[in-house]
């Protein structure tokens, strides 16, 4: 009985050891990983004075032996504004660290900005890089660069494939929201101005919004935006380093959703998002259709379309819509619209070159179950504009007929398209290939004065109330004269 007790027992110690030396074997095999406790770390202190803060994650073994992490580094390496600190050291990069088997090891990070340093990023980021068994890993470091107006989102619209975040600009309802030129806005997820609210932002603003994010104005909610000339409102992506200056996409849009009767942006400069503007009223309601009034204002480097109207009432002045994707302008499902001196021009040459779309695109209908909606177009009117690009036929209208209203004119503008304009829809137009700008690539549209754009345009907006701003073009320098030959386009070349 003895014997057979002992055997036991050795056998359990040899098990053991077996055990404890398994565990203690460097595990190498390509297949065995790490995990993070999170994907992603955000410093998300708003910065009043020079300050650092910390946080940390753990590289966690799951495996039933140790493992070797070959390097962990920041990518920015000595230039990273970011600090490590493993194992009670600090420093940008280490190496050859050991984890037990399933244990974990923390990893403190710090970082130290200048907040009132208004050179420095809104945003800094960096990858902290982690590699083992010839496996790269990552974890992304996002900062706030410098004191600003930080707009998180707090709650969440589900849908089909997923949650959309949001915040409001204010937890009132029935209020004025004023944003004025102290400190820039960044916007992280979507920004709503709910029904009963509105936004006004004034000029010089800086509003910068972080990927996929966006400004929606809700159902009877207002935007109004005061831009000034040399002061305008800008709205683009919140990456300001050189290589962001020209990447299209990196936020979603301005989504006017119905919206009030009292919208306006004048004097702004919206880039690099995926739509600039996207105006509706859900397949052009008649009875809530909502108003957009939009000038001296700059669309641009869009990574889909500049303009998506849907049965929307709109009207554009001294405005410039250019360079994107796909359509520059979108004018769908009926509506009334209404653009005078505005250039809609499109050059895009990044991303392996333009969809085939043509810059400005009209109809009266949506599909819905397979059958064509048609909506009423109460009236498109184009006076004194430029629709142009690099293609052959830059204008498509694609409308359907019915006994519902359908009035579209092109009137003293300068067209690109192949369109047959010898009727009624068009009135002292000119066709040509070649609008003859400075530099289109690189969104200067103003033409030389050799285009066919220079004084083909009427002087004779600006007698009527509304369009007396149109005295002067985009640059407040270049002057109108009314009764006289203006020239089509946003810019009045001297």
């Amino acid at each position: 009985m003895l014997r057979y007790i002992a055997l036991i027992f050795i056998t359990i110690c040899i098990s053991i050891h077996f055990s404890s030396c398994k565990k203690d074997k460097l595990l190498t095999d390509s297949s065995a990983k790490v995990v993070f406790s999170q994907d992603s770390v955000l410093f998300d202190t708003v910065f009043t004075t020079i300050g650092s803060t910390t946080r940390n994650i753990r590289i966690i073994n799951k495996n039933k032996q140790k493992i070797k992490v070959s390097s962990v580094y920041l990518e920015q390496g000595q230039s990273s504004p970011f600090t490590l600190n493993v194992d009670g050291s600090p420093g940008k990069s280490f190496s050859d660290i050991e984890i037990p088997a399933n244990d974990s090891i923390f990893v403190f990070i710090q970082v130290n900005v200048n907040p009132t340093n208004q050179n420095s990023p809104l945003v800094i980021t960096d990858r902290i890089m982690v590699n083992v068994n010839g496996n790269e890993e990552h974890v992304k470091l996002e900062a706030w660069g410098q004191d600003a107006y930080y707009h998180m989102p707090n709650k969440a619209i589900q849908y089909q494939n997923g949650f959309l975040p949001y915040s409001t600009v204010s937890t009132q309802t029935n209020v004025t929201v004023t944003w004025n030129n102290d400190k820039p806005h960044v916007v992280y997820g979507w920004l709503v101005v709910d029904s009963t609210q509105k936004l006004v932002i004034n000029q010089g603003v800086r509003v910068y919004f972080h990927q996929n994010a966006g400004l929606w104005v809700f159902r009877y909610g207002t935007l109004q935006v005061n831009g000034l000339q040399g002061q305008e409102v800008t709205f683009q992506g919140d990456r300001r380093e050189s290589d962001y200056a020209d990447l299209p996409g990196q936020w979603d849009r301005i989504w006017i959703n119905e919206g009030s009767n009292n919208n306006y942006i004048n004097y702004a400069k919206i880039k690099n998002s995926y739509i600039g503007i996207q105006a509706e009223s859900i397949y052009g309601n008649p009875a809530d259709p909502g108003r957009l009034k939009v000038t001296n204002t700059v669309v641009q480097n869009c990574s889909k379309w500049g303009l998506y109207a849907v049965g929307y009432k709109m009207f554009l002045g001294n405005s410039i819509i250019m360079n994107c994707k796909e359509y520059c302008a979108a004018f769908t499902v009926g509506g009334t619209y209404t653009a005078i001196n505005t250039t809609f021009a499109n050059y895009w040459n990044q991303d392996g070159g333009r969809g085939g779309q043509p810059c400005v695109h009209i109809d009266n209908y949506y599909v819905s179950g397979g059958v064509n909606h048609v909506v009423a177009m109460d009236s498109a009117y184009f006076g004194n504009c430029i629709i142009t690009g690099s293609q052959s036929n830059e204008l498509e209208i694609d409308v359907k007929t019915s006994a519902l209203p359908l009035s579209y004119t092109f009137s003293y503008s300068m067209l690109t398209t192949t369109n047959g304009t010898a009727n009624s829809h068009y009135d002292n137009c000119r066709i040509t290939p070649n609008a003859n700008f400075e530099d289109p690539a690189n969104y200067y549209m103003k033409p030389k004065s050799t285009s066919a754009a220079i004084d083909m345009g009427t002087g004779a907006y600006q007698n009527d109330a509304p369009y007396s701003f149109l005295s002067t073009d985009i640059t407040g320098s270049g002057v109108r004269n009314i009764g006289t030959n203006v020239d089509a386009g946003a810019y009045e070349v001297q």
